[in-house]
């Protein structure tokens, strides 16, 4: 019953954090140090939370042989979700065709899109491992602290008795964190209210919102139905046909996690909540401490349907005609690009600049769509974190079974 009224009162700030947002935006403007304060202690977190769950969830599966199981599971998992995402957005984006007749767009962030432009697909591996993990902590990238953490975990098992002490402190401080990450959650009504209101107080207020909307209606609406379905339909189906579970009821379950996602837009960010979630919802330990921390960097199904659909929408609008082999070329970049996604700074617009220049696409062209990215984000991230949580599910049904 409490963790119900904390739902509620969760889903209380999301509501009249939109209804101030777009009914008072100019009071909603001094909000943002609230909205601040909650997402920097979230982010606070992340990083020691994700080397101590990653090394806890490591040293607690065991032998070397049912790691490599898990692992494998876990990656082919995500790329197969991944892989339907971005073939579900590229029906839909070419069977609603919303760049046909949409007009001429004001260009904008130009002198950003210049700066990364001649970023490379080799850079992006590269942020797998990162040479200076202090620097890499400084620019918040995570990829390089999953690859070093599953390495230091593998490491410790490999040590047998020696390595005990050492498993041992790194659950014990996992532990420690996590009970910091429930103090914080304490705060999510008030924080999510000041996440939602500020941006769309930013944007004008409820009617320059709708105006925005309006210039766009056919790529927004595009995007959220491609989006709805992945979510709605694709990612339940997966879990009831593997869990045998109705995925609705994990629904209200996780529902804490998802509604921080929105509110945040970052799926690192709202890992500590789903971390909770998904442990309450029954999830082992071990599955949950590597799997979560791995999707929330590479599993990105919401980001890379979102790049697809933006990149043949970008092309619709130029008049520029895109073939199977172009299209095939975009699934297959935005399918990987969403990988590195976490280990790079900017990394939406980075990983968009990849898949149009795999297709010789202008990327200026992303200008014309920054100006709704930010309500897009939100709804995209919200579809990676409930992937995450259903891929943590349905792995740690396939172990069960296996037992």
């Amino acid at each position: 019953m409490k963790e119900q009224r904390f739902l509620f009162l969760i889903f209380l700030g999301v509501v009249l954090g939109i209804g101030a947002g777009c009914l008072f935006p100019e009071p909603m403007l001094h909000v943002k140090l609230v909205g601040d304060l909650f997402l920097n202690a979230l982010k606070a977190v992340v990083l020691p939370l994700v080397v101590t769950s990653m090394v806890t969830g490591m040293t607690g599966i065991g032998n070397f042989k049912e790691l490599k199981l898990l692992g494998t599971k876990t990656i082919t998992y995500y790329f197969f979700t991944t892989a339907i995402a971005v073939l579900l957005g590229i029906v839909m984006v070419n069977i609603l065709k919303p760049g046909i007749g949409a007009g001429n767009f004001v260009l904008a962030q130009e002198s950003n899109l210049q700066a990364i432009s001649g970023f490379q697909f080799s850079d992006l591996l590269r942020s797998f491992i990162h040479p200076n993990l202090v620097e890499a902590a400084l620019q918040f990238q995570i990829l390089p602290f999953i690859v070093a953490s599953i390495l230091l975990g593998a490491a410790i098992n490999c040590a047998g008795e020696k390595g005990a002490p050492v498993a041992l402190f790194f659950e014990s401080l996992n532990d420690v964190i996590m009970r910091i990450v429930s103090w914080i959650i304490y705060f999510t009504p008030v924080g999510v209210f000041a996440l939602i209101a500020y941006p769309l107080a930013m944007a004008g207020g409820g009617n320059a919102f709708w105006d925005l909307i309006s210039s766009l209606a056919a790529y927004s609406a595009t995007v959220i139905i491609s989006l709805l379905i992945h979510a709605v339909i694709v990612l339940p189906f997966i879990f009831w046909s593997v869990t045998k579970k109705n995925p609705f009821v994990y629904v209200f379950d996780i529902a804490k996690a998802l509604l921080t996602a929105f509110a945040t837009a970052s799926s690192s960010a709202t890992l500590p909540v789903t971390l909770e979630c998904v442990a309450k919802a029954g999830v082992s330990k071990k599955v949950r401490n590597v799997v979560l921390p791995l999707g929330a960097t590479i599993n990105m199904d919401g980001t890379a349907l979102y790049e697809a659909v933006a990149a043949i929408f970008i092309a619709q609008v130029y008049g520029i005609q895109l073939g199977i082999f172009e299209q095939v070329i975009i699934f297959v970049t935005a399918t990987l690009a969403a990988v590195g996604a976490a280990g790079i700074p900017q990394a939406g617009l980075v990983t968009m600049v990849l898949v149009l220049q795999a297709v010789g696409l202008p990327t200026e062209g992303i200008g014309m769509i920054l100006a709704i990215d930010w309500f897009l984000d939100r709804c995209r991230t919200t579809v990676n974190v409930f992937g995450d949580a259903v891929g943590a599910f349905v792995i740690d049904s396939w172990n069960q079974e296996r037992k």
